[in-house]
């Protein structure tokens, strides 16, 4: 019996090769490697951080401001070279705020979301004058008595907690009961306590979801989020200026995958941009993206240590692991593990192939970074090169876990 074909990943074609070798800001990666001093290390190529921004500025409106949110990948280098190419920058803490400040991001772009802001974070987000997006009556009733104290007065704008979710979304952000937001009914209530209080309302920030691949589930999410915004806006002190519309833009991670389509997604904000015309006349269109800027022009780099061949099936032992990319483990949110695309850095040319299992050096059965995959027959030195790394990797990995040494980042 034939077993069906297992669906392959979208090409990695992002980044050229020369002579077999995989090329990082035009860098073959063995010297990249040897410039390192090091590995594992994360690589980010600033060539493609550009023209991903090149590419949504040719298919969206020119009036639909472009927010990165840093959240993504908040490494200093990459957010100075971010912050030159986007509208805006979108922060998730006063750590990340001070990174955008020292990247030359304008204050009147910034804005600042997330559920717990703390007392000393609004205090810190008010004396620099950026957008807080306020989350809870607690927010509202804290940076009304922070701008007695100083003097200064808040600029705001209200997440809210949309009534709908984003359909296929791999992470929902909205809909349903969530700690992220202000519930849409409650919203009404919640701007009549800052108009009492003096604050400077300026707008909304909805975000329904991340992670989406299917252009039409996006559309659908902006469109209820801008209709929503409009009922909102009745309700407002004063009269909107800025609508975040979230993001929400995927890119393909597993087999079976395929790159979003954005002529759909442009073409549905252009009709937004002309019906705020009319309806929010005022109000400027923001999209908030993170890891569409910047996940595909990163990789991740391990060095084999070791080949193991256990009852048969060969295990490439390689120097880092989930400690240092969670989310190639399937930790960080995968319900079903599924494999990272993945080659052999250095072996891009090569013709004979096996079928192997890719591990790190972490004393669990989780440290499994590539799940009998056929990759180019690999030799100990050789370098494992995990594609689509440019999110939620470096920082978002428990690199303290087991003592292993923390992992380089380079912006190249």
């Amino acid at each position: 019996m034939n077993r069906p074909a297992v669906p392959a990943h979208t090409p990695m074609s992002q980044f050229l090769q020369h002579a077999g070798e995989l090329l990082v800001g035009g860098i073959p990666l063995s010297r990249l490697a040897a410039r390192a001093g090091q590995t594992p290390f994360y690589a980010y190529d600033r060539q493609l951080l550009t023209r991903r921004v090149d590419e949504l500025r040719t298919a969206l409106p020119p009036s639909v401001k472009l927010h990165y949110a840093m959240k993504a990948n908040p490494m200093p280098a990459l957010v100075c070279h971010m912050a030159a190419l986007v509208d805006g920058i979108d922060v998730a803490s006063a750590g990340e705020l001070k990174v955008a400040l020292d990247a030359g991001a304008d204050p009147r772009e910034i804005s600042f979301a997330g559920p717990a802001k703390r007392r000393s974070e609004l205090r810190q987000a008010v004396a620099a004058g950026i957008l807080i997006n306020v989350e809870s009556f607690r927010e509202v009733a804290e940076l009304a008595e922070i701008c007695a104290e100083s003097g200064h007065v808040a600029r705001l704008a209200v997440r809210v907690n949309p009534d709908f979710e984003l359909k296929s979304a791999g992470m929902k952000m909205g809909g349903g009961a969530r700690q992220f937001g202000v519930d849409a009914e409650q919203v009404p209530e919640l701007l009549a306590e800052i108009g009492r209080s003096g604050m400077k309302f300026e707008g909304f920030h909805l975000f329904a979801g991340a992670q989406n691949l299917k252009c039409e589930a996006i559309v659908e999410a902006q469109r209820k989020s801008f209709e929503l915004a409009v009922l909102l806006a009745q309700s407002a002190p004063s009269a909107v200026r800025f609508l975040n519309l979230g993001g929400g833009f995927g890119i393909p991670y597993f087999p079976g995958e395929q790159r979003l389509d954005l002529t759909p997604i442009g073409h549905n904000l252009a009709d937004l941009v002309d019906r705020a015309g009319r309806e929010l006349p005022e109000a400027e269109l923001v999209i908030e993206l993170g890891r569409y800027l910047v996940g595909e022009a990163g990789i991740y780099v391990t060095r084999i240590v070791d080949r193991k061949v256990s009852r048969g099936h060969t295990f490439l032992v390689c120097d880092g692991g989930l400690h240092q990319h969670l989310s190639a483990s399937g930790n960080f949110g995968q319900v079903i593990r599924k494999n990272y695309p993945i080659a052999i850095g250095n072996r891009m040319a090569a013709g004979e192939c096996e079928t192997v299992s890719v591990v790190g050096p972490l004393c669990t059965p989780l440290d499994l970074l590539a799940d009998r995959m056929e990759l180019a027959k690999a030799e100990i030195g050789d370098l494992v090169v995990i594609f689509q790394s440019g999110a939620y990797g470096f920082s978002a990995s428990p690199q303290a876990f087991l003592g292993h040494p923390f992992c380089l980042e380079l912006l190249v």
